[in-house]
């Protein structure tokens, strides 16, 4: 899995857009949330960026970055106050094996939200072996811990999977309250009706977007020009819904009506101006793993 060597910043540029999926994957897995996850990427990636000029040579860049990935998750986990399962000691003695073709059928389909039911160190190892495909070796080496302390989290963390597998998930669908609602509806509406216009009227003059994974817009007159580039093309489709539970607008591909939504947008209110925009069309791997529940 080695990645080869960094030798210039152009090399780790590449580098960083090749393994963002794979890093987001990890991440959204450790945190719970796919939107969460894209959060911690972008922490890990400056701080690895930051970190270049001073680290000098990289044999193993791919590691070296899951390491502060890891350690990016970990620190969000801290400041959301679910760090105490980490402080779990796993006995050294234990012996993990190979995940079997059941395990990986399980680990393909398992919820985020189930993840998060794991320890943090149970829930990282299986995540690093199991979904990122990492030897132990590898394992170790990103979480800081002997290959016998990674070997008994696996086992304790794929059985407790298996446990966790079995058990309904009895919480209550989400709901959209006023005026969140209405305010959700009407950009839907206004944008599907391809009335620009109409929207650019409900931006703040302090709105901010980011388009995940390619650029940042700042204030209204920049935000304005964002429309009439979607104005340009016919491959979306909004529609109002959840996304890890949290209100967003899903983009489905309006020539395949029985399709998944292939990404989606978030949006900030202050009363009735839109004060944020943040939209994963050029990071579509966001949306792998969600939670999505559309509404109409």
């Amino acid at each position: 899995m080695n990645s080869g060597s960094v030798e210039s910043r152009t090399t780790f540029d590449q580098l960083l857009g090749e393994l963002r999926p794979k890093l987001h994957r990890y991440c959204a897995r450790m945190t719970g949330s796919v939107i969460d996850g894209e959060d911690v990427v972008q922490e890990a990636l400056i701080k690895a960026i930051e970190a270049l000029p001073n680290t000098g040579p990289i044999a193993h860049p791919e590691g070296w970055l899951f390491r502060i990935a890891h350690n990016a998750a970990l620190d969000f986990l801290r400041r959301r106050a679910r760090q105490d399962a980490a402080r779990s000691e796993e006995e050294p003695d234990m012996l993990a094996d190979p995940a079997n073709a059941a395990d990986n059928r399980l680990v393909a389909t398992t919820s985020l939200h189930t993840f998060m039911r794991l320890p943090v160190k149970q829930r990282s190892c299986v995540i690093l072996m199991d979904v990122i495909g990492h030897s132990l070796e590898e394992v170790g080496e990103v979480i800081d811990s002997s290959i016998p302390a990674v070997k008994a989290a696996l086992n304790r963390g794929r059985a407790q999977l298996r446990e966790l597998a079995q058990e309904p998930d009895d919480r209550p669908l989400p709901v959209l309250t006023e005026p969140q609602r209405s305010l959700l509806a009407a950009y839907v509406d206004r944008f599907n009706a391809r009335d620009f216009d109409a929207i650019r009227n409900m931006l703040a003059d302090e709105v901010r977007l980011e388009l995940v994974n390619k650029t940042r817009m700042n204030g209204k007159s920049e935000v304005r020009k964002y429309f009439s580039n979607y104005a340009l093309v016919h491959d979306w489709l909004l529609v109002p819904g959840f996304v890890d539970r949290r209100p967003a607008i899903l983009v489905r591909d309006p020539s395949d009506a029985s399709g998944a939504p292939t990404y989606f947008m978030l949006l900030d209110w202050a009363g009735s101006q839109l004060i944020r925009i943040i939209d994963f069309r050029n990071a579509r791997y966001a949306a792998e793993g969600a939670e999505i529940l559309m509404l109409g």
